[in-house]
């Protein structure tokens, strides 16, 4: 098999790869907080024995071994969140809560502790602050719970809920200094990989911002031209196959046949 039919066969699949990766994006455009993922690349460099000899080596004015050459493939290096800022939407409801700037929210799940930028929060009825999937919002002194009867609830932009003119908690925001230590868990949350050693800082340039959502960074039409250039990509990569095949039986056909 000729090494083009290698690199397109990769190139078809990390096309495939992508492709699953746009749909997700396309599929979480209404979703507050979520964040759009990409694609990185790296070169894969191929080397053989002989790269490391040197090549002006000679025998008799002949080359003892052949030319160096190095081949290059793209290959996907990693899978990266894209932690861009989304637009802000007011919604008027005081659970409703976006982060400005470079921070999360700390959440409470029974998988342990995540973090989220989703805040579309509510109370439970025994008045805790939940997300939609029943996930506690923490604080500073744990579980975020509202007073039973309490109307006004006013949260400022440093995190401080108060509870008809009481202060209930504050919010803190945290921000993670590498973000490629995240990894997302579903339902819109996202942890920090256990092995990465990284721990949550205080996000002190993050306010929390009430009565508003933060909208997805995902851009229906960015995604819609993506989706059909990598349908593209994914087409002329089957092409090379396809031909690919069609010179290898050819050669065996020719080659083997009697004259």
């Amino acid at each position: 098999m000729q090494n083009s039919s290698y690199s397109a066969l990769f190139g078809a699949l990390t096309q495939e790869r992508r492709l699953d990766i746009i749909a997700n994006n396309l599929a979480n455009v209404n979703t507050a907080g979520f964040k759009g993922d990409r694609l990185a690349f790296q070169d894969t460099f191929t080397r053989y024995a002989h790269d490391l000899q040197n090549p002006n080596y000679s025998v008799r004015d002949q080359v003892a071994w052949p030319r160096s050459y190095v081949l290059a493939q793209p290959r996907i290096a990693e899978r990266v969140i894209d932690l861009t800022q989304g637009p802000l939407e007011t919604t008027g409801n005081p659970l409703d809560l976006a982060v400005a700037g470079e921070g999360f929210f700390r959440l409470q799940t029974p998988q342990g502790e995540m973090l989220s930028r989703g805040g579309g929060f509510q109370l439970s009825p025994d008045g805790f602050v939940v997300d939609a999937q029943g996930n506690r919002l923490l604080g500073e002194g744990g579980p975020i719970q509202i007073p039973q009867g309490a109307r006004d609830i006013v949260i400022t932009g440093d995190g401080l809920l108060s509870a008809d003119n009481e202060a209930v908690d504050r919010i803190p925001l945290v921000r993670v200094e590498d973000p490629k230590a995240l990894e997302k868990m579903g339902a819109n949350l996202l942890r920090i990989r256990p092995e990465s050693g990284a721990a949550p800082l205080p996000a002190e340039d993050a306010e929390v911002v009430q009565g508003a959502v933060e909208k997805p960074n995902v851009e229906v039409v960015t995604e819609m031209v993506n989706m059909i250039e990598t349908m593209r990509a994914y087409e002329a990569y089957q092409k090379i196959i396809t031909g690919t095949f069609e010179q290898d039986k050819k050669l065996i056909t020719e080659v083997g046949s009697v004259r």
